[in-house]
């Protein structure tokens, strides 16, 4: 399992980009540690901006749930101190982390993540055959159910991380390694898919 805690994380937001003026309105931080989760941030997000009906739609997160909830001054300092400087990870780890970027540097903070591993690129390497790598259709092929419903931050981050439990697990089995170290998967994710394979033997020393 991994041998250094990794906190996967998942923002639900209003759309796309924050260039573009959209921000956050949920975030789920799971820590792993010792092959489980031992820790949990969960928070509906209070940005102060109006939540698209297209968005309600996709999430359920309604106006009025952002607007009773803790404000974005407040839930982004503590998610900055609760991920801390362990390693970060996200599926589709580069819409997260810019979203993450972005309202850190809104308060003149600065995350302090030791890399950033994405469990998308990650499962495109360590699993090429595979069809589809959204996180619905990932996490079916892998046999790992949703506990509730997708596109809810604490849900889609629960699931992403059971698929990055996976990898692990698969990766001790097929190289026998008794630990993964997050650099491992931070190198993995910068490989093409068809290097992998005799990279891992390398490193395992087969």
């Amino acid at each position: 399992m991994y041998s250094k805690p990794i906190v996967m994380i998942d923002f639900e937001t209003t759309g796309l980009s924050p260039d573009m003026g959209d921000r956050i309105t949920e975030v789920a931080a799971l820590r792993i540690e010792d092959g489980r989760i031992t820790d949990r941030y969960v928070s509906l997000i209070n940005c102060g901006v109006r939540i698209p009906s297209f968005i309600t739609g996709l999430t359920g997160i309604t106006q009025q749930m952002v607007d009773s909830a803790p404000p974005v001054d407040e839930v982004v300092p503590e998610l900055l101190d609760f991920i801390g400087s362990d390693a970060l990870a996200a599926h589709n780890a580069s819409f997260d982390e810019k979203f993450l970027r972005a309202e850190a540097g809104r308060f003149g903070l600065a995350p302090a993540h030791q890399g950033t591993v994405c469990s998308l690129k990650l499962a495109r390497r360590v699993f090429p055959a595979l069809g589809c790598y959204k996180l619905g259709q990932l996490s079916g092929q892998l046999g790992i159910r949703f506990k509730s419903a997708a596109h809810r931050a604490e849900s889609d981050a629960e699931v992403a991380a059971q698929v990055l439990l996976h990898i692990a697990r698969h990766l001790g089995d097929t190289y026998g390694l008794a630990q993964v170290e997050p650099e491992l998967l931070l190198s993995v994710n910068k490989l093409a898919a068809a290097k992998v394979h005799a990279y891992l033997l390398k490193q395992t020393g087969k």
